[in-house]
């Protein structure tokens, strides 16, 4: 009754009264089958969202099934080598347009006061571009009068609560983007307290600690993780020391976790509510996009086809051109990580690069040789790797012949040992020589009036376009023969992203004038000429959120964690509630003692040193040393939570 708008208020001010009554609601809910609670939150458009570097890693993702792409805009994005200008994002746009595919800028750093200005200046061209939404951190953003512009809440504002999820949806966010350590049962609970888009990472790089909280960058160096610099020191090898400085563990990579890995787990997500599958990966190349989008695209529709009710939120059908496989990109070891509840395996402390998938043992060796022991055969030119003297080790395949390996070093391996491939040269021959295509089905009426052909061109998302042309040389004297002709020439759609499946003629055979195959073909290229150019002028719809009356900060006065680093965000906090916040850390130059980071990961769960149910002993710190830097660690057992407090340099 009253249209879109209304509705939209009408689900804010319901927000509130479902929030306050959540635990009635489950109480009242709770003889019902958890699936059946489940739909009741169900989006109905479903978003397979991919990273992008650049423009062409942007195309690409979008021919191999992307329903919207994330990529960084010229300054202030949280990956500051991945920066495009405001020409690229325009080029991706217009592209992304064509298949109603969305396209996400990320401006999500910390800003300082001299830098608002042109944050602000930036925001408003990428916009203009055709970004279709900002990805931000900075609550600065919503104090900019920003008006009509779809703003994403960034897995940097530590989004793990419910109360948080509620909060950022009722002050103006479209979208809540969600920490990466949340179990499926804590994404539940978000989903319960607020009707916001949940945006959730299904693969890629784990941030061990808590988004947006992790300081630890600034305390070897002055690069910051929220200023769009993490110079990755949860990579670094360190040292384990008891209290009493004893070395427990030396020279391993203790923060170092596995990759992503939810593609088995696209089922679960939907059914808890997530709107948008993301992949990790800004920094990635080309290839890894193109095998990382397409895996997940098939994975995806086979579980949205399943559930009645869900539909792809972009068009078109993609043929990536060869088959994807997980194997045989860029992992560092592959885990559902605490999907399913905190538990142990999760790490790499070995390395903590990408080794590639595991191929065979070692049956025994010979100076730059070695017969396997089962497992796939390699071919020259292909990359593996191996442990060897407790480190990692790496080399190319020479030559094969039976089962004997040729390696391009005189490297005498132990039998045992296991051997991974971390370039495959025939899969990437084979990515490299594909042609990924993303097509549009598309159905042509053809009609006849006094010796002109007219066509119309529709495809199924409700475009269509006419196109007419005037034939000079009287009726057909076979007119089936003229039928047959143009049905074999409209179907010929070429390099179009148009596939013609169906020719229909609204007047048989009457009047059918003589057609030239010459003049067949400009009918259809003047009709999907005009075809694309609708596809591509309209606009994907946005969603810009406005904020609830009477939105408050959950959680008192903020604190440093909260990352006040301007007087926007710190306006911003006195209107909602949160007057008195702290500086931010990205502001303080010494942060001895302070946590760091804190993270669901524990090292002693992780190394069989769990304290849980112990009776005998106490939440004893251990240290990390890395170099002259020293770290304690904390340990909250009631809470599963590990803290790394800064203690300075030794």
């Amino acid at each position: 009754r009253h249209g879109p708008q209304g509705v939209r208020r009408a689900r804010r001010s319901n927000r509130h009264l479902f929030s306050r009554y959540a635990g009635f609601i489950s109480y009242l809910c709770a003889p019902m089958k958890r699936r059946e609670v489940e739909m009741l939150w169900k989006p109905g458009k479903i978003e397979l969202l991919a990273p992008a570097r650049d423009l062409r890693s942007a195309r690409a993702a979008i021919d191999c099934g992307a329903d919207a792409v994330y990529m960084g805009g010229p300054r202030f994005g949280a990956r500051q080598a991945a920066g495009n200008s405001v020409a690229d994002i325009a080029a991706v746009a217009e592209y992304a347009r064509r298949f109603g595919v969305r396209v996400y800028v990320t401006l999500n750093t910390l800003l300082f006061d001299d830098e608002l200005a042109d944050a602000e200046r930036i925001a408003r061209q990428v916009v203009e571009a055709g970004a279709d939404a900002l990805i931000v951190q900075d609550m600065a953003y919503l104090e900019m009068e920003l008006e009509g512009v779809e703003l994403h809440a960034s897995t940097q504002t530590f989004n793990a609560s419910p109360e948080k999820a509620a909060f950022l949806a009722d002050c103006g966010f479209s979208r809540v983007i969600l920490e990466r350590n949340l179990s499926l049962e804590e994404i539940r609970r978000i989903r319960a307290a607020t009707d916001v888009e949940l945006e959730c990472f299904v693969h890629g790089a784990i941030c061990v600690c808590y988004s947006g909280r992790c300081y630890m960058s600034r305390t070897m160096s002055p690069r910051s993780g929220n200023r769009g610099d993490c110079m990755q020191a949860c990579r670094l090898p360190y040292d384990l020391l008891d209290a009493a400085g004893n070395v427990l563990m030396a020279g391993k990579h203790l923060l170092s976790v596995r990759d992503m890995d939810l593609s088995g787990r696209l089922g679960d997500l939907l059914d808890a509510g997530v709107t948008s599958f993301k992949i990790e990966g800004r920094l990635k190349d080309e290839a890894y996009v193109r095998n990382v989008v397409a895996w997940y695209r098939t994975r995806l529709d086979r579980e949205i086809a399943a559930r009645p009710g869900l539909v792809r939120a972009s068009e078109g059908q993609s043929d990536p051109g060869f088959e994807p496989d997980l194997a045989r990109t860029f992992s560092r070891g592959r885990t559902e990580y605490f999907f399913d509840g905190r538990r142990a395996r999760v790490s790499t402390p070995d390395t903590p690069k990408a080794v590639g998938g595991f191929v065979c043992r070692v049956a025994r060796s010979g100076p730059g040789w070695f017969e396997l022991q089962g497992g796939e055969a390699f071919a020259p030119g292909d990359g593996i790797c191996f442990m060897y003297g407790g480190r990692l080790a790496g080399t190319n395949v020479n030559g094969t012949e039976g089962g004997r390996v040729q390696l391009n070093k005189e490297w005498k391996l132990p039998a045992g040992t296991e051997i991974y491939r971390n370039y495959d040269r025939r899969f990437s021959a084979r990515l490299e020589g594909a042609r990924a295509r993303r097509s549009v089905r598309v159905s042509v009426t053809v009609s006849f009036d006094e010796g002109a052909v007219s066509a119309e061109f529709r495809d199924g998302d409700g475009c269509s376009a006419t196109a007419s042309v005037v034939c000079g040389n009287g009726a057909a004297r076979e007119p089936e023969k003229v039928l047959e002709m143009l049905r074999t020439q409209l179907v010929r759609s070429g390099d179009t992203m148009f596939d013609v499946a169906e020719v229909c003629f609204a007047d048989g055979m009457e009047g059918v004038p003589f057609v030239r195959v010459s003049e067949a073909n400009a009918l259809r290229r003047e009709g999907l000429e005009a075809l694309l150019r609708h596809r591509t002028e309209r606009r994907t719809e946005r969603h810009p959120a406005r904020a609830a009356a009477g939105c408050r900060y959950p959680y008192g006065t903020p604190e440093a964690s909260e990352n006040v680093t301007n007087r926007l965000a710190r306006r911003f906090y006195e209107r909602v509630g949160g007057a008195g916040a702290a500086p931010g850390y990205d502001l303080q130059a010494d942060l001895r003692g302070v946590a760091v980071m804190r993270t669901p990961f524990c090292v002693r769960r992780e190394h069989g040193m769990c304290l849980k149910g112990r009776r005998d002993e106490g939440p004893a710190p251990l240290w990390l040393r890395h170099g002259p830097f020293v770290y304690r660690l904390e340990f909250d057992c009631a809470q599963c939570m590990m803290s790394v407090v800064f203690e300075g340099r030794g």
